[in-house]
């Protein structure tokens, strides 16, 4: 454990923990069966993409699959497109470090810089199936969705070992919703069409529409980087690179010379927490 002298103190604007406020009330009050847009976000209506994923942090590849998606929209014709983040993870270990609310700031930014006019959706369930739901339910005026997604996941969803009845489940999921599948590590388009083309596969083949993503991206792993930032700098902006630096949010306690403890990004959730508390919302 490594032992400092002294620890920075960092600072969150008011404007930010204002907007922080506004986020978490949203949050409070999302319905399960509804999805919610981050104010400043173009309303759901029409054909839509939208992007799951975690983003802790937000990568290049992440950049580089929403550049695709757009790339995909202007093919189609007129097209929303949006990142979305869940307050329920599924098939992973519970994320909890940084706070939702800094991963959205963090994400609001990183799309702002890099990939203008794309909006945040936020859900309250993990599963496509309950996210397709939620998108509609909310949002009668979407008449097509799509769903981006890496290869690996489009392997989950026709696993029969998730589904008690794998045809219902995945009839009532493609009445919903098409996928957007990008390559991951080596399983590229290839193996895509392979995988549509087992005989229990066929008949949903016209719901999954491959997406290119060069292979400079297709290694890059949020996970990874969290266990080592030095190792991976240039996958990630620099907007996140900074973040991660200022707030420590994936390092370990810092140990000070009077061998005291210190959690620095702890310190920032408590700070932020608090300063939500007790700060009202600009009228």
């Amino acid at each position: 454990m490594t032992k400092v002298t002294k620890v920075n103190v960092f600072h969150v604007s008011s404007y930010t923990i204002q907007r922080f406020k506004r986020i978490q009330e949203l949050l409070d009050h999302l319905d399960p069966s509804k999805a919610l847009v981050v104010p400043g976000s173009p309303l759901p209506e029409g054909k839509i993409i939208v992007f799951p994923g975690s983003f802790n942090p937000p990568t290049l590849a992440h950049i580089a699959l929403l550049k695709q998606a757009w790339q995909f929209a202007r093919v189609q014709g007129s097209m929303h497109i949006y990142a979305a983040l869940s307050t329920h993870i599924t098939d992973k270990e519970r994320v909890e470090r940084p706070l939702l609310l800094d991963r959205i700031h963090l994400l609001e930014t990183v799309l702002r810089n890099h990939v203008r006019h794309t909006g945040i959706i936020l859900f309250n369930r993990g599963l496509y199936v309950e996210q397709a739901e939620a998108v509609h339910s909310a949002f009668p005026q979407v008449s097509n969705l799509y769903f981006l997604i890496g290869f690996d996941k489009i392997v989950q969803i026709f696993d029969p070992h998730y589904y008690e009845d794998r045809d219902l489940a995945l009839h009532e999921l493609f009445e919903l919703a098409d996928f957007l599948v990008a390559p991951r590590a080596e399983a590229g388009p290839e193996e895509l069409s392979i995988l549509l083309d087992r005989p229990e596969n066929r008949q949903y083949a016209g719901h999954v529409h491959a997406l290119p993503l060069s292979t400079v991206y297709r290694y890059i792993s949020s996970t990874r980087i969290r266990q080592g930032l030095s190792a991976h700098e240039q996958e990630v902006p620099t907007e996140v690179r900074r973040f991660i630096h200022e707030t420590h949010a994936y390092e370990p306690p810092l140990e000070l010379q009077d061998g005291i403890k210190i959690d620095q990004y702890g310190e920032r959730m408590r700070a932020i927490e608090s300063a939500i508390k007790f700060t009202n919302v600009e009228k």
